[in-house]
């Protein structure tokens, strides 16, 4: 080795093992200004010898790279929800369904819910590749140049880290820090930020890194993900992250009951206010990972973990009046709008009323103090009222019953909440509101295209629906306001590209009212076109896996509106994709059809995500649990004694991995 390349490589590691102490350990070994001139003698270095760049070298961390717009990426392995719950019922509940999924005592690891960005962190051979914000689950922001400033995130990885993998965390901002920030601020005659939360978020997202660099931000890890990582327990994992230079919070707890899930709880929600982070709650995991692994996952969330919800902070403020607002399917929501209160770091204005059954059981007044609570959900939500400062001359609330926008008459079907407005074609924030789901992110991901725009786009009169879309011209939307010509390029050019997104996501994007993303893969799936769908009767959409009568009256009565027909007609002949392409097409047959699948144990020549797919790819159906309408169960090494004794005493069939893999083969 070259007798500079070495000094420069002794710089670095020594500078990595004084990073790793002080912002890891919280045990300072050297001096911050030893420190630094070290920084500048190695800066010094790199600079008269550009050859031996490394991109992961201590002196990245300064900052200084730009990036005008963040690349959007899609997560190798998606980036789930959790589950809330708030009581101990809510626990008790959520063990004894997965009791019933897996075999064998259940050990739970909890850790502490830290509230700030989810972050995806990806490494191969021990050095920081990328990192993603969580985004909408499936993809996100390539933000690595911003996470490279953070000291503890380590660039480089010590001891015996796998080849590749992913660890997910939170971007936190101490309180510390995010104190000293406002009072620089506040110095400055600057207005202070709200909370460290949204501050943290925020600084992900600025353009200069040199400017992410500044702020104190940590980053707290807590899961890996990926294959072959060499763990069998996720508090084993924790320690795992912990040697190769992570860091992870060390108040986790192995718990081996419920009880003991609890007793963590009631510690933590009186001893957090200690903690330097902000954070809101418990995440209880299953321990084991080949239980994780049965589990799986329901179309939002892991099943094999939960997180339980600190009490909310609650408030209380005068309700000023209430409005409605009319959704993209017609629905009406009543807002109470507020008297403005500091509730969880935020100012409230506005509070969701949710239906004319919520007014009526509260009893909820225009004029009243009401109470204010900020909970799991990201809308604030009105818990009740104070009687005691009820005005006299209060009257109580008479719902709506013309719609707020086309005073077309509201209508309420038998068994729902919500009133709706059934002008479908001719009420405004409804045509808005289907345009703007249709080029959603999860749906047509139409690149130049915002809400706000499309909102210009009606008002405009150049579209009123979203297949008009695509006989948008530049020449027609130049004109419009804050649309200069490389915006009007690029909306045009995104409309474009939005032709080659798939079937599954283009049926999600029609907005049919209760087709969600999994609904509309179950749909393309079994009937592969739009037209098939669309001679199906509502008898034989129930018969298709997860489709129940709300969602076949639905799909029926959408695809029996003659407008709507003509919609998709019109989205036919500009070449969005309304069938299954021929390479999706040429890993499906129907081998399994009628089969339902149990799939339990550990399997060596596939994984199991891997037969699950399988499974479906052929027509079969895949369940987590073994009833007399098991067709049979591919059963892998360690299948649990309970499952096995299920199937027996049900008569159900039990074959190898090998087996069912020659069955499709």
């Amino acid at each position: 080795m070259h007798i500079i390349e070495k000094k420069i490589q002794n710089l670095r590691d020594e500078l990595r093992a004084h990073n790793y102490n002080y912002y890891v350990l919280d045990n300072a070994t050297i001096s911050d200004y030893d420190f630094d001139v070290k920084l500048k003698t190695l800066q010094e270095l790199e600079a008269k010898h550009p050859e031996f760049f490394d991109a992961n070298s201590p002196t990245q961390r300064v900052g200084g790279t730009i990036t005008k717009n963040f690349e959007t990426t899609v997560h190798e392995h998606r980036m789930y929800s959790l589950d809330n719950s708030y009581s101990k019922d809510d626990l008790e509940d959520w063990e004894m369904r997965i009791k019933k999924l897996v075999d064998g005592d259940i050990q739970y690891t909890c850790e502490l819910k830290y509230d700030g960005a989810s972050i995806s962190l990806t490494y191969e051979y021990g050095n920081l590749i990328k990192a993603v914000t969580r985004g909408d689950g499936f993809q996100g922001d390539n933000v690595t140049a911003n996470i490279k400033t953070i000291k503890s995130v380590p660039l480089q990885l010590k001891g015996d880290y796998p080849p590749k993998f992913d660890i997910r965390g939170e971007i936190v901002l101490p309180f510390e820090g995010f104190n000293k920030m406002n009072e620089e601020r506040i110095e400055i005659g600057e207005e202070p930020y709200r909370n460290p939360r949204n501050t943290a978020s925020g600084s992900l997202k600025l353009q200069d890194s040199a400017e992410v660099a500044k702020r104190p931000l940590e980053c707290l890890l807590y899961n890996l993900t990926g294959t072959n990582l060499g763990v069998k327990t996720q508090f084993e994992s924790l320690d795992k992250a912990r040697q190769w230079g992570f860091k992870v919070p060390e108040a986790a707890k192995l718990a081996h009951s419920i009880d003991e899930v609890l007793g963590f709880i009631e510690y933590w929600d009186v001893h957090r206010h200690n903690l330097p982070y902000e954070t809101d709650g418990v995440v209880v995991k299953v321990n084991n990972l080949q239980q994780q692994e049965e589990l799986g996952y329901t179309a939002k969330a892991p099943r094999w973990a939960m997180a339980y919800k600190f009490k909310a902070e609650q408030v209380s403020t005068k309700l000023n009046s209430i409005t409605y607002q009319v959704g993209r399917t017609g629905a009406i929501t009543p807002v109470a709008n507020l008297e403005p209160v500091e509730l969880a770091g935020t100012t409230v204005k506005r509070a969701s009323l949710h239906n004319a059954d919520q007014i009526k059981k509260l009893d909820i007044r225009v004029g009243d103090e009401v109470y204010v609570e900020k909970g799991g959900e990201i809308i604030p939500k009105i818990l009740g009222v104070d009687l005691s400062k009820r005005p006299a001359n209060s009257e109580p609330t008479i719902y709506l019953t013309q719609c707020p926008e086309c005073e077309t008459e509201l209508v309420r079907q038998e068994g729902e909440a919500q009133h709706y407005c059934p002008n479908y074609n001719g009420c405004k924030p409804q045509i808005i509101g289907r345009i703007q789901h249709f080029i959603s992110r999860k749906a047509m991901d139409i690149d130049g295209l915002g809400g706000e725009t499309v909102a210009l786009l009606v008002n405009e009169g150049l579209i009123t629906n979203y297949s008009d879309l695509y006989e948008l011209t530049k020449a027609q939307i130049i004109p419009l306001e804050r649309m200069a010509e490389k915006s009007a390029d690029n909306l045009i050019q995104g409309i474009e590209q939005s032709k080659n997104i798939p079937f599954e996501r283009v049926m999600f994007a029609l907005g049919i009212r209760y087709v969600g993303e999994t609904v509309a893969k179950k749909l393309v799936k079994h009937y592969k076109n739009i037209d098939a769908i669309i001679a199906a009767s509502q008898e034989e959409l129930i018969n298709v896996d997860e489709i129940g009568i709300k969602i076949a009256e639905s799909v029926t009565a959408f695809f029996a509106s003659e407008e709507n027909i003509d919609t998709i007609n019109r989205l036919k002949g500009f070449g969005v994709q309304l069938e299954m392409s021929a390479e999706a097409l040429s890993g499906q047959t129907e081998l399994l059809k009628g089969d339902i699948v149990v799939v339990s144990g550990v399997f060596h020549s596939v994984s199991r995500t891997e037969l699950k797919k399988i499974i479906e790819d052929n027509g079969g159906k895949v369940s987590s649990s073994i009833s007399s309408k098991t067709s049979y169960i591919v059963a892998g090494d360690n299948m649990g004694p309970s499952k096995k004794e299920k199937a027996d005493k049900l008569s159900i069939p039990l074959i190898s991995e090998n087996e069912f893999l020659q069955k499709v083969d």
